[in-house]
Protein backbone atom coordinates (compact mmCIF):
# COMPACT_ATOMS: atom_id res chain seq x y z
CA UNK A 1 0.00 0.00 0.00
CA UNK A 2 1.31 3.43 -0.94
CA UNK A 3 1.82 5.88 1.92
CA UNK A 4 -0.39 8.98 1.81
CA UNK A 5 2.41 11.15 3.08
CA UNK A 6 6.09 10.44 3.54
CA UNK A 7 6.04 12.63 6.61
CA UNK A 8 5.96 10.84 9.95
CA UNK A 9 3.82 12.85 12.33
CA UNK A 10 4.52 13.31 15.99
CA UNK A 11 0.88 12.76 16.89
CA UNK A 12 -2.01 11.17 15.00
CA UNK A 13 -5.44 11.81 16.52
CA UNK A 14 -8.26 9.46 15.53
CA UNK A 15 -11.63 11.14 16.03
CA UNK A 16 -12.28 14.88 15.73
CA UNK A 17 -14.82 15.30 18.50
CA UNK A 18 -14.29 17.71 21.42
CA UNK A 19 -11.58 15.57 23.06
CA UNK A 20 -9.75 14.93 19.79
CA UNK A 21 -9.80 18.56 18.68
CA UNK A 22 -8.60 19.76 22.08
CA UNK A 23 -5.79 17.18 22.10
CA UNK A 24 -4.68 18.00 18.55
CA UNK A 25 -4.73 21.74 19.24
CA UNK A 26 -2.65 21.59 22.42
CA UNK A 27 -0.16 19.11 21.00
CA UNK A 28 0.38 21.50 18.08
CA UNK A 29 0.78 24.42 20.48
CA UNK A 30 3.60 22.43 22.09
CA UNK A 31 5.32 22.18 18.73
CA UNK A 32 4.21 18.70 17.64
CA UNK A 33 3.42 17.87 14.01
CA UNK A 34 -0.20 16.74 14.28
CA UNK A 35 -2.69 15.06 11.98
CA UNK A 36 -6.35 14.90 13.00
CA UNK A 37 -8.43 12.17 11.35
CA UNK A 38 -12.22 12.22 11.10
CA UNK A 39 -14.50 9.84 9.21
CA UNK A 40 -17.27 12.44 8.88
CA UNK A 41 -17.14 15.21 6.31
CA UNK A 42 -16.44 17.84 9.01
CA UNK A 43 -15.05 17.68 12.57
CA UNK A 44 -17.27 18.15 15.60
CA UNK A 45 -20.54 16.73 14.25
CA UNK A 46 -21.69 15.44 17.65
CA UNK A 47 -20.57 18.65 19.31
CA UNK A 48 -23.15 20.49 17.21
CA UNK A 49 -25.93 18.43 18.83
CA UNK A 50 -24.96 18.96 22.46
CA UNK A 51 -27.14 21.00 24.79
CA UNK A 52 -29.97 21.02 22.24
CA UNK A 53 -27.57 22.61 19.74
CA UNK A 54 -26.56 25.26 22.29
CA UNK A 55 -23.53 23.36 23.67
CA UNK A 56 -23.39 23.15 27.46
CA UNK A 57 -19.60 23.46 27.45
CA UNK A 58 -19.01 22.87 31.17
CA UNK A 59 -20.40 23.20 34.69
CA UNK A 60 -19.73 26.07 37.07
CA UNK A 61 -18.70 23.51 39.71
CA UNK A 62 -15.01 24.45 39.97
CA UNK A 63 -14.25 22.53 43.16
CA UNK A 64 -12.44 19.43 41.92
CA UNK A 65 -13.59 17.13 44.73
CA UNK A 66 -17.22 18.11 44.21
CA UNK A 67 -16.84 17.76 40.46
CA UNK A 68 -15.41 14.25 40.50
CA UNK A 69 -17.93 13.06 43.11
CA UNK A 70 -20.72 13.01 40.48
CA UNK A 71 -18.80 10.36 38.52
CA UNK A 72 -18.91 7.87 41.36
CA UNK A 73 -15.98 5.56 42.05
CA UNK A 74 -14.35 6.30 38.68
CA UNK A 75 -14.26 10.03 39.35
CA UNK A 76 -10.90 9.96 41.13
CA UNK A 77 -9.31 9.13 37.77
CA UNK A 78 -9.98 12.76 36.77
CA UNK A 79 -8.27 14.36 39.76
CA UNK A 80 -4.98 15.18 38.03
CA UNK A 81 -6.56 16.23 34.74
CA UNK A 82 -8.99 18.63 36.44
CA UNK A 83 -6.24 20.18 38.55
CA UNK A 84 -4.26 20.87 35.37
CA UNK A 85 -7.10 21.84 33.04
CA UNK A 86 -10.38 22.14 34.91
CA UNK A 87 -13.46 24.31 34.74
CA UNK A 88 -11.61 27.59 35.31
CA UNK A 89 -9.01 26.80 32.64
CA UNK A 90 -11.72 25.75 30.20
CA UNK A 91 -13.66 28.99 30.64
CA UNK A 92 -10.43 30.99 30.31
CA UNK A 93 -9.58 29.10 27.11
CA UNK A 94 -12.83 30.15 25.47
CA UNK A 95 -12.69 33.72 26.78
CA UNK A 96 -9.11 34.14 25.57
CA UNK A 97 -10.30 33.09 22.14
CA UNK A 98 -13.09 35.67 22.13
CA UNK A 99 -15.98 33.34 22.86
CA UNK A 100 -18.10 34.70 25.69
CA UNK A 101 -19.96 32.40 28.06
CA UNK A 102 -22.90 32.65 30.44
CA UNK A 103 -24.07 30.67 33.47
CA UNK A 104 -27.64 29.37 33.53
CA UNK A 105 -29.80 27.49 36.01
CA UNK A 106 -28.04 24.58 37.66
CA UNK A 107 -24.60 26.04 36.96
CA UNK A 108 -24.73 25.11 33.27
CA UNK A 109 -22.35 27.17 31.16
CA UNK A 110 -23.21 28.00 27.54
CA UNK A 111 -21.80 30.29 24.88
CA UNK A 112 -23.58 33.65 25.01
CA UNK A 113 -24.63 33.12 21.39
CA UNK A 114 -26.46 29.87 22.29
CA UNK A 115 -24.87 28.30 19.21
CA UNK A 116 -22.90 25.05 19.37
CA UNK A 117 -21.67 25.91 15.89
CA UNK A 118 -19.61 28.77 17.35
CA UNK A 119 -17.64 26.24 19.42
CA UNK A 120 -17.04 24.05 16.38
CA UNK A 121 -15.97 26.98 14.21
CA UNK A 122 -13.60 28.24 16.90
CA UNK A 123 -11.78 24.92 16.98
CA UNK A 124 -11.59 24.73 13.20
CA UNK A 125 -10.04 28.19 13.12
CA UNK A 126 -7.51 27.39 15.85
CA UNK A 127 -6.54 24.04 14.31
CA UNK A 128 -5.84 25.79 11.03
CA UNK A 129 -3.89 28.53 12.79
CA UNK A 130 -1.68 25.94 14.53
CA UNK A 131 -1.06 24.07 11.25
CA UNK A 132 -2.81 20.87 12.30
CA UNK A 133 -3.40 18.67 9.28
CA UNK A 134 -7.12 17.87 9.32
CA UNK A 135 -8.23 14.98 7.15
CA UNK A 136 -11.98 14.31 6.91
CA UNK A 137 -13.86 11.46 5.22
CA UNK A 138 -11.04 9.28 6.50
CA UNK A 139 -11.97 5.75 7.55
CA UNK A 140 -9.49 3.72 9.58
CA UNK A 141 -9.42 0.15 8.32
CA UNK A 142 -6.77 -1.16 10.72
CA UNK A 143 -4.28 -0.16 13.38
CA UNK A 144 -1.03 -2.09 12.99
CA UNK A 145 0.44 -2.81 16.41
CA UNK A 146 3.51 -4.96 17.08
CA UNK A 147 5.28 -5.61 20.37
CA UNK A 148 2.87 -3.22 22.11
CA UNK A 149 3.79 -0.33 19.82
CA UNK A 150 1.56 1.09 17.08
CA UNK A 151 3.47 1.16 13.80
CA UNK A 152 0.92 2.74 11.49
CA UNK A 153 -2.70 3.31 10.58
CA UNK A 154 -4.25 1.72 7.51
CA UNK A 155 -6.93 3.99 6.07
CA UNK A 156 -9.20 3.60 3.07
CA UNK A 157 -6.73 5.65 1.02
CA UNK A 158 -3.30 4.77 2.38
CA UNK A 159 -1.04 4.57 5.43
CA UNK A 160 -0.37 7.11 8.15
CA UNK A 161 2.61 6.87 10.50
CA UNK A 162 3.22 8.77 13.73
CA UNK A 163 5.30 8.52 16.86
CA UNK A 164 2.20 8.69 19.08
CA UNK A 165 -1.50 8.02 18.57
CA UNK A 166 -4.73 9.04 20.29
CA UNK A 167 -8.07 7.26 20.09
CA UNK A 168 -10.86 9.74 20.80
CA UNK A 169 -13.68 8.22 18.81
CA UNK A 170 -16.36 8.57 21.49
CA UNK A 171 -18.83 5.86 22.48
CA UNK A 172 -21.95 4.40 20.88
CA UNK A 173 -24.45 7.19 21.49
CA UNK A 174 -25.96 8.94 18.47
CA UNK A 175 -24.54 6.41 15.96
CA UNK A 176 -25.70 8.59 13.05
CA UNK A 177 -22.87 10.99 13.98
CA UNK A 178 -20.30 8.25 13.45
CA UNK A 179 -20.14 6.87 17.01
CA UNK A 180 -20.20 3.22 16.01
CA UNK A 181 -17.81 1.70 18.54
CA UNK A 182 -14.73 1.50 16.30
CA UNK A 183 -12.49 2.70 19.11
CA UNK A 184 -13.63 -0.10 21.40
CA UNK A 185 -12.78 -2.73 18.80
CA UNK A 186 -9.32 -1.29 18.16
CA UNK A 187 -8.55 -0.96 21.87
CA UNK A 188 -9.70 -4.51 22.56
CA UNK A 189 -7.64 -5.88 19.68
CA UNK A 190 -4.57 -4.22 21.22
CA UNK A 191 -5.17 -5.90 24.57
CA UNK A 192 -7.39 -3.44 26.44
CA UNK A 193 -10.33 -4.51 28.58
CA UNK A 194 -13.62 -2.90 27.57
CA UNK A 195 -16.24 -2.34 30.26
CA UNK A 196 -19.53 -3.19 28.54
CA UNK A 197 -20.89 -0.04 26.87
CA UNK A 198 -24.43 0.95 27.86
CA UNK A 199 -26.60 3.93 26.90
CA UNK A 200 -26.48 6.69 29.51
CA UNK A 201 -28.39 9.95 29.87
CA UNK A 202 -31.22 8.52 27.84
CA UNK A 203 -35.02 8.86 27.97
CA UNK A 204 -37.06 5.98 29.39
CA UNK A 205 -40.07 4.11 28.01
CA UNK A 206 -43.18 3.14 29.97
CA UNK A 207 -45.23 -0.01 29.54
CA UNK A 208 -47.80 -0.31 26.78
CA UNK A 209 -50.70 -0.75 29.21
CA UNK A 210 -50.18 2.78 30.61
CA UNK A 211 -51.88 4.34 27.59
CA UNK A 212 -52.45 7.64 29.41
CA UNK A 213 -48.76 8.51 28.85
CA UNK A 214 -49.62 9.65 25.34
CA UNK A 215 -52.07 12.18 26.80
CA UNK A 216 -49.25 13.83 28.75
CA UNK A 217 -46.83 14.12 25.81
CA UNK A 218 -44.98 17.43 25.94
CA UNK A 219 -45.90 18.21 29.55
CA UNK A 220 -42.91 19.81 31.26
CA UNK A 221 -42.54 19.48 35.03
CA UNK A 222 -40.50 21.77 37.26
CA UNK A 223 -39.40 21.34 40.86
CA UNK A 224 -40.53 17.73 41.12
CA UNK A 225 -38.85 14.79 42.82
CA UNK A 226 -38.51 11.51 40.94
CA UNK A 227 -37.52 8.25 42.60
CA UNK A 228 -36.93 4.77 41.19
CA UNK A 229 -37.96 1.61 43.04
CA UNK A 230 -37.53 -2.10 42.62
CA UNK A 231 -39.07 -4.74 44.84
CA UNK A 232 -40.55 -2.00 47.05
CA UNK A 233 -37.12 -0.51 47.72
CA UNK A 234 -36.03 2.98 46.67
CA UNK A 235 -32.71 2.94 44.82
CA UNK A 236 -32.19 6.51 43.63
CA UNK A 237 -33.91 9.87 43.34
CA UNK A 238 -33.45 13.33 41.80
CA UNK A 239 -35.05 16.76 42.14
CA UNK A 240 -35.55 19.16 39.24
CA UNK A 241 -37.13 19.12 35.79
CA UNK A 242 -38.69 16.28 33.81
CA UNK A 243 -40.72 15.89 30.64
CA UNK A 244 -43.36 13.46 29.43
CA UNK A 245 -42.78 12.03 25.96
CA UNK A 246 -45.14 10.04 23.71
CA UNK A 247 -44.06 6.76 25.31
CA UNK A 248 -42.30 7.63 28.54
CA UNK A 249 -40.23 10.38 30.14
CA UNK A 250 -37.17 12.51 29.50
CA UNK A 251 -35.69 15.72 30.90
CA UNK A 252 -32.61 16.38 33.07
CA UNK A 253 -33.51 14.32 36.15
CA UNK A 254 -34.76 11.39 34.08
CA UNK A 255 -31.58 11.37 32.03
CA UNK A 256 -29.50 11.45 35.20
CA UNK A 257 -31.45 8.48 36.60
CA UNK A 258 -31.26 6.44 33.39
CA UNK A 259 -27.99 4.72 34.25
CA UNK A 260 -29.42 3.45 37.55
CA UNK A 261 -32.63 2.46 35.76
CA UNK A 262 -30.68 0.49 33.15
CA UNK A 263 -28.82 -1.45 35.84
CA UNK A 264 -32.08 -2.27 37.65
CA UNK A 265 -33.91 -3.32 34.48
CA UNK A 266 -31.36 -6.11 34.06
CA UNK A 267 -32.76 -7.56 37.30
CA UNK A 268 -36.47 -6.98 36.70
CA UNK A 269 -39.26 -4.43 36.58
CA UNK A 270 -38.59 -0.84 37.67
CA UNK A 271 -41.16 1.55 39.12
CA UNK A 272 -40.77 5.32 38.83
CA UNK A 273 -42.62 7.63 41.22
CA UNK A 274 -43.14 11.37 40.76
CA UNK A 275 -43.66 13.66 43.73
CA UNK A 276 -45.43 16.72 42.33
CA UNK A 277 -45.34 18.48 45.71
CA UNK A 278 -41.93 17.70 47.27
CA UNK A 279 -42.10 20.82 49.47
CA UNK A 280 -45.14 19.40 51.30
CA UNK A 281 -45.19 16.25 53.40
CA UNK A 282 -48.31 14.05 53.37
CA UNK A 283 -49.95 15.80 56.31
CA UNK A 284 -49.36 19.31 54.97
CA UNK A 285 -50.58 18.30 51.52
CA UNK A 286 -53.68 16.72 53.05
CA UNK A 287 -54.45 19.96 54.92
CA UNK A 288 -53.95 21.94 51.71
CA UNK A 289 -56.37 19.70 49.79
CA UNK A 290 -58.90 19.78 52.62
CA UNK A 291 -58.73 23.57 52.78
CA UNK A 292 -59.33 23.87 49.04
CA UNK A 293 -62.22 21.40 49.18
CA UNK A 294 -63.87 23.47 51.89
CA UNK A 295 -63.18 26.80 50.18
CA UNK A 296 -64.39 25.75 46.74
CA UNK A 297 -67.06 23.27 47.75
CA UNK A 298 -69.42 24.12 44.88
CA UNK A 299 -66.75 23.80 42.19
CA UNK A 300 -66.12 20.63 40.19
CA UNK A 301 -63.03 18.73 41.32
CA UNK A 302 -61.41 19.19 37.90
CA UNK A 303 -61.48 22.98 38.39
CA UNK A 304 -60.37 22.82 42.00
CA UNK A 305 -57.16 21.01 41.00
CA UNK A 306 -56.01 23.86 38.73
CA UNK A 307 -54.37 25.37 41.79
CA UNK A 308 -52.39 22.20 42.45
CA UNK A 309 -51.52 20.67 39.08
CA UNK A 310 -50.81 21.52 35.44
CA UNK A 311 -54.07 21.49 33.46
CA UNK A 312 -52.91 18.65 31.20
CA UNK A 313 -52.26 16.37 34.16
CA UNK A 314 -55.65 16.76 35.87
CA UNK A 315 -57.73 14.39 33.65
CA UNK A 316 -55.09 11.66 34.03
CA UNK A 317 -54.92 12.04 37.81
CA UNK A 318 -58.70 11.91 38.13
CA UNK A 319 -58.87 8.88 35.85
CA UNK A 320 -56.29 7.00 37.91
CA UNK A 321 -57.91 7.95 41.21
CA UNK A 322 -61.36 7.10 39.80
CA UNK A 323 -62.77 10.43 40.99
CA UNK A 324 -65.54 11.87 38.83
CA UNK A 325 -64.15 15.10 37.27
CA UNK A 326 -67.57 16.78 37.56
CA UNK A 327 -68.03 15.84 41.19
CA UNK A 328 -68.47 18.79 43.55
CA UNK A 329 -65.49 19.41 45.80
CA UNK A 330 -67.73 19.26 48.87
CA UNK A 331 -68.78 15.73 47.91
CA UNK A 332 -65.27 14.27 47.76
CA UNK A 333 -64.98 11.52 50.37
CA UNK A 334 -62.18 11.09 52.88
CA UNK A 335 -60.98 7.99 51.04
CA UNK A 336 -60.96 9.82 47.68
CA UNK A 337 -58.99 12.64 49.27
CA UNK A 338 -56.38 10.22 50.57
CA UNK A 339 -56.11 8.54 47.17
CA UNK A 340 -55.65 11.93 45.50
CA UNK A 341 -52.98 12.86 48.02
CA UNK A 342 -51.15 9.61 47.32
CA UNK A 343 -51.11 10.20 43.56
CA UNK A 344 -49.79 13.73 44.04
CA UNK A 345 -46.89 12.40 46.12
CA UNK A 346 -46.29 9.04 44.42
CA UNK A 347 -47.50 9.22 40.83
CA UNK A 348 -46.50 5.81 39.37
CA UNK A 349 -45.00 4.86 36.03
CA UNK A 350 -43.73 1.38 35.19
CA UNK A 351 -40.48 1.53 33.21
CA UNK A 352 -40.24 -0.93 30.37
CA UNK A 353 -36.86 -0.01 28.87
CA UNK A 354 -34.36 2.69 28.05
CA UNK A 355 -34.73 4.34 24.66
CA UNK A 356 -31.21 3.21 23.73
CA UNK A 357 -28.09 4.48 22.00
CA UNK A 358 -30.01 6.31 19.26
CA UNK A 359 -31.13 8.95 21.76
CA UNK A 360 -28.57 8.47 24.53
CA UNK A 361 -26.48 11.58 25.12
CA UNK A 362 -23.43 9.60 26.20
CA UNK A 363 -22.18 6.04 26.67
CA UNK A 364 -21.42 4.42 30.01
CA UNK A 365 -18.58 1.89 29.99
CA UNK A 366 -15.58 1.85 27.68
CA UNK A 367 -11.83 1.37 28.02
CA UNK A 368 -10.98 0.23 31.54
CA UNK A 369 -9.43 3.12 33.51
CA UNK A 370 -6.97 0.82 35.27
CA UNK A 371 -5.22 0.45 31.92
CA UNK A 372 -4.77 4.22 31.41
CA UNK A 373 -2.30 6.49 33.23
CA UNK A 374 -4.44 9.33 34.67
CA UNK A 375 -1.47 11.73 34.66
CA UNK A 376 -0.85 11.40 30.91
CA UNK A 377 -3.86 9.52 29.42
CA UNK A 378 -1.32 7.09 27.98
CA UNK A 379 -2.14 3.41 27.70
CA UNK A 380 -0.43 1.13 30.19
CA UNK A 381 -0.50 -1.61 27.55
CA UNK A 382 0.46 0.05 24.26
CA UNK A 383 3.49 2.31 24.64
CA UNK A 384 2.57 5.05 22.16
CA UNK A 385 -1.22 5.05 22.52
CA UNK A 386 -3.38 7.61 24.34
CA UNK A 387 -7.10 7.86 25.09
CA UNK A 388 -9.36 10.86 25.71
CA UNK A 389 -13.04 11.59 26.09
CA UNK A 390 -16.07 9.35 26.02
CA UNK A 391 -14.23 6.22 24.86
CA UNK A 392 -13.02 5.78 28.45
CA UNK A 393 -15.16 4.30 31.23
CA UNK A 394 -16.32 7.69 32.52
CA UNK A 395 -19.86 9.06 32.49
CA UNK A 396 -21.40 11.83 34.53
CA UNK A 397 -24.76 13.59 34.82
CA UNK A 398 -26.15 16.31 32.58
CA UNK A 399 -24.93 19.85 33.09
CA UNK A 400 -21.62 20.07 31.19
CA UNK A 401 -19.74 17.44 33.19
CA UNK A 402 -19.13 15.08 30.29
CA UNK A 403 -17.89 17.76 27.91
CA UNK A 404 -15.51 18.95 30.62
CA UNK A 405 -14.06 15.43 30.70
CA UNK A 406 -13.39 15.78 26.97
CA UNK A 407 -11.66 19.14 27.36
CA UNK A 408 -9.57 18.01 30.35
CA UNK A 409 -8.50 14.59 29.10
CA UNK A 410 -7.92 15.95 25.59
CA UNK A 411 -5.65 18.66 26.97
CA UNK A 412 -3.67 16.16 29.07
CA UNK A 413 -3.31 13.64 26.21
CA UNK A 414 -2.21 16.30 23.70
CA UNK A 415 0.36 17.84 25.99
CA UNK A 416 1.66 14.48 27.18
CA UNK A 417 2.10 13.14 23.66
CA UNK A 418 3.92 16.30 22.59
CA UNK A 419 6.21 16.23 25.63
CA UNK A 420 7.08 12.60 24.96
CA UNK A 421 8.84 13.53 21.73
Amino acid sequence: MISMNKQIYDFAVIGAGPAGMMAALHAAECGARVILLEKNRVPGIKLLMTGKERCNITSSESDVKNFISVFGKNGKFLMNALHRFGVRETIDFFHENNLSTKVERGGRIFPVSDKAEDIQQLFLKLLKKKNVTVQTNCKIKDIVCKSNIIEKLITDSGEIKAHNYLISTGGLSYPKTGSTGDGYRWAKAMGHKIIEPMPALTPVMGTLDEKWIKELEGLSLKNVKVSINQNNRKHDERFGEALFTSNGMSGPIILDLSKSIGALLAKGQVKLFIDFKPALDLDKLDRRILRDLDKYGKKAVKNLLLGLLPKKLIPVILHLTEIDPEKRASSVSKEERRTLRLYLKQFPLTINSLVGFNKAIITAGGVCLKEIDPKTMRSRIVENLYFAGEIMDLDGPTGGYNLQVCWSTGFIAGNSAAERE
